[in-house]
């Protein structure tokens, strides 16, 4: 295998006991973070240059610097686990393998903003990685590890498991905080921020999963050695997960800035005797990418440089085989059932989007429907009041950008051309 992957995170995920702590080990991390100042972690964490594993990409320390200080007020750490967008898939792993990575995240994040409650929020139909994130809890209980006075060192932290409902809208952080009042999971208006008003209109750290676990190993290792990794401004490892018409789909840790053709040799390359024809960055929210992206460095502004985002590194891949229209139906099918209905450009929207895709798919659509979905996609683009919205307008902009002769080739044959009885339409396809 090629020294390009970091295994850090992955690094145990072939022991039998990974997911227990002894197969993980003694929390040294959290003991030596417990032995700093909250503000030199906080400083660590910066220095490392890591940024948000959730999408966005914000700096992570930064973040956690936010949280005002002798304000009187609780503060609180919440994971986002709720990872439920067609086509990421680190984080369930992530969980299920090597779980006590996330909770000596937690007690080390949540020293460094001063909070003593911490809650992770994972979705519910996960059912499996809930029970084996309530043993990992329970297991750093008996341990001491979490509970009070930490490592003799006076500090206590009560640690929650949650489990939602089943909502994609949950996956932005001001909706996962009602929902985890009790409300329904819909999107607040910001300001005021969480790191102000967040859960239970105290100050609050919202951070994903991989953010999170990959604590432990920064405060372990160094800032300098995480910041070592990676690309000038996309620092250190990450986990790439690749699925699709690839060879060996799975989860690969390698540093930012790998290109997707050094993750596919790794990965066996195409399944045999096709090629590629497009694939996700990261997730079915950011712009679809071809094969004429094979070399851009997979890190934040390479991607963000050619039209896309890095987003959650979810490389998705589609061989020649693969109805771009179909695919794009589908994926605007997933936003519109998604869409919470809070604000109208998504609600109203992503409806339209599917009902003029339907069409498109089934051959029955003309050229205008294509001036139509943009206009639509244009609509909701940064006038939606979450993100859900702007994601919903990725795969359309970019597909049309790059297929639409594929587009206009089902008013042609007057439906999808791959479907086996007009296969050979397309020739060796």
């Amino acid at each position: 295998m090629s020294v390009t992957l970091t295994p850090v995170l992955t690094a145990n995920w072939d022991r039998p006991d990974s997911f227990t702590l002894d197969g993980y080990g003694p929390y040294e991390a959290a003991k030596k973070a417990l032995d700093m100042d909250p503000d030199a972690v906080i400083q660590a964490v910066k220095d490392s240059g890591l940024r948000g594993r959730g999408g966005a990409g914000f700096p992570t320390g930064m973040k956690w610097g936010f949280i005002p200080q002798g304000d009187g007020k609780p503060h609180y750490l919440v994971v986002n686990a709720d990872e439920s967008e067609p086509g990421t898939c680190k984080d369930i792993p992530l969980m299920m393998a090597n779980p006590h990575s996330l909770v000596e995240g937690v007690i080390i994040t949540s020293y460094a903003i001063r909070a003593n409650h911490a809650f992770i929020y994972v979705r519910g139909e996960v059912l499996h990685v809930i029970r084996r994130l309530h043993a990992a809890v329970r297991e750093a209980y008996e341990k001491g590890y979490l509970g009070t006075d930490i490592f003799g060192s006076g500090y206590d932290l009560e640690l929650v498991v949650h489990s939602g409902a089943g909502a994609y809208i949950c996956g932005e952080e001001t909706a996962l905080l009602d929902s985890l009042e009790g409300y329904r999971g819909q999107p607040r208006l910001k300001p005021p921020f969480p790191a102000v008003a967040g859960l239970y209109a105290s100050p609050t750290v919202v951070n994903n999963v991989e953010s999170v676990a990959s604590v432990p190993s920064i405060i372990a290792n160094g800032a300098d050695w995480f910041a070592g990794m990676g690309t000038e401004k996309s620092k250190g490892f990450g986990i790439f997960s690749l699925s699709g018409h690839v060879t060996r789909p799975g989860q690969y840790e390698a540093p930012l800035g790998i290109t997707l053709r050094e993750l596919l040799d790794m990965a066996g390359g195409i399944r045999e005797g096709h090629r590629i024809k497009f694939w996700t960055p990261g997730g079915s929210s950011t712009p679809i990418f071809t094969d004429e992206h094979l070399d851009v460095p997979l890190d934040f502004e390479a991607v963000g440089a050619k039209g896309s985002m890095l987003g959650t590194r979810a490389l998705q891949i589609f061989d020649e085989t693969t109805c771009v229209v179909r695919t794009v139906l589908r994926w605007t099918e997933f936003y519109a059932h998604e869409s919470c209905g809070k604000c109208t450009p998504c609600r109203e929207g992503t409806y339209w989007l599917k009902q003029v895709l339907k069409r498109l798919e089934a051959g029955q659509g003309t050229e205008d429907d294509l001036a139509t979905i943009t206009d639509i996609a244009d609509n909701i683009l940064g006038r939606s009041f979450c993100a859900l919205g702007d994601g919903a307008t990725s795969p359309i902009h970019s597909s049309v950008k790059y297929f639409r002769d594929e587009y206009l080739k089902h008013f042609e044959v007057g439906g999808c051309p791959f479907d086996a009885k007009k296969s050979t339409l397309w020739g060796d396809q």
